[in-house]
């Protein structure tokens, strides 16, 4: 039951997410004086509607999106005899990109408010390098059984006997900054007599230069069977720390850092998505589901019933404001029908202007939009085809976190 809840849940705050999005586009062109005609969440036909002044707010059937029809946003709308004058694409041209930007900055707005609540009440994981902290110091066993469990051993590690203390932070090893717990471990098997680390304590910074012990571990051959393998030890137990914990004091400044790391995985998301249509068409077809595949509305409904199934909260929070990040950033891809298509032709035509009265020559006519239709057309059809491909593979062999 609380997995359908989820879905439903997560579902509807995309619907709000979307409407919030429109919301943005709309507040913009009524305080710019432009003419708003209709204001809907949802498409197909209209279940509610209302008129307060010129707009028509309501709500459709098929819950799927929203739209803010602005009157003139293109030379070929209609417009009535009071809607001269007040036609987007008569508008001045910082007008135009105030309401067609303000669209996905609701979306950002929404994601920071989202990542201040999740670091007030869960903290944020840290998703570029991990800190990595010493967490036990002990003897080093040369052996194995098995297994692959240490033998028992005595005596001092090789780590503390170079001064490492349970809770330095480890910076580097031998001038090579460290990322994760993983690679420090190879970093340290790439040691061969000594490893020389850098590590923070209590904000100072130091370097201590450990023995490297040779002794014999298990390791999983690909067929799953243990063999004995030789590798480099200093005897030290390692701890990532993947959740910063924040108070009211602390938390804009963590949340300001976390909004730049999620800006930045959100552009390597979007210049990665034609690389991941083949990916994407190999899940439809019976292959492995790579967990690094865009998601549908589908898949991150379910994703999102799986997390309030299992009551993590924190991840339904996450995944809601990473889609948000994404929506804004989407929408300003300079191609039409996304609002960053709007924006180019509007600054490509004051440019075009500019340089026209330079030369003494009158102000051109507004792009013609019907001549953009097969662009148009293509990009419509090329997104149509991703989203297909995407349902599809959430259908059939969806992403799953647990």
């Amino acid at each position: 039951m609380s997995y359908v809840l989820g879905i439903v849940l997560f579902a509807a705050a995309l619907l709000i997410s979307i409407a919030w999005h429109e919301l943005g586009h709309h507040l913009a062109a009524k305080a710019t004086g432009m003419k708003v005609r209709r204001f809907f969440v949802g498409f197909g036909p209209t279940l509610w509607s209302t008129r307060i002044g010129e707009t028509e707010y309501g709500f459709k059937a098929i819950p799927l999106g929203g739209f803010c029809d602005i009157a003139g946003m293109t030379p070929h709308d209609e417009l009535s005899v009071t809607e001269r004058g007040r036609a987007m694409y008569e508008q001045k041209t910082w007008k135009r990109l105030v309401v067609m930007i303000a669209g996905p900055v609701q979306n950002f707005i929404l994601g920071f408010i989202l990542i201040v609540v999740l670091a007030l009440g869960w903290g944020l994981p840290i998703l570029g390098d991990q800190p990595v902290h010493a967490t036990q110091i002990s003897c080093v066993s040369p052996t194995t059984d098995a297994k692959g469990n240490p033998d028992p051993c005595t005596g001092p590690a090789p780590a503390a006997a170079a001064g490492l203390r349970v809770g330095d932070q480890i910076l580097a090893v031998n001038g090579s900054g460290v990322s994760s717990s993983s690679d420090l471990v190879e970093k340290v098997r790439d040691s061969k007599s000594a490893a020389t680390l850098t590590i923070d304590r209590d904000g100072h910074t130091m370097d201590l230069t450990i023995p490297v012990k040779q002794v014999q571990r298990m390791a999983e051959t690909d067929d799953g069977t243990l063999v004995p393998v030789t590798v480099p030890a200093i005897g030290v137990s390692l701890d990532r720390v993947l959740v910063q914990h924040y108070d009211w004091g602390s938390v804009w400044g963590g949340a300001v850092s976390f909004t730049g790391d999620i800006f930045e995985q959100t552009y390597r998301a979007l210049i990665s998505l034609p690389s991941k249509i083949d990916d994407l068409w190999t899940a439809v077809t019976g292959g492995e589901r790579g967990d690094d595949t865009p998601v549908s509305v589908v898949g991150a409904s379910r994703l999102g019933g799986e997390a309030v199934d299992r009551g993590y909260w924190d991840m339904f929070l996450g995944l809601l404001l990473s889609i948000n990040f994404f929506l804004g950033a989407f929408n300003l891809v300079p191609l039409l029908p996304l609002d960053g298509g709007h924006m180019i032709i509007a600054i490509y035509e004051k440019f075009r202007n500019l340089v026209r009265r330079l030369f003494g020559r009158p102000d051109g006519a507004p792009v013609d939009y019907y001549k953009l239709l097969p662009l148009t057309y293509a990009v419509v059809a090329v997104m149509g085809v991703f989203m297909v491909l995407t349902v599809t593979a959430d259908i059939i062999n969806p992403i799953r976190i647990f």
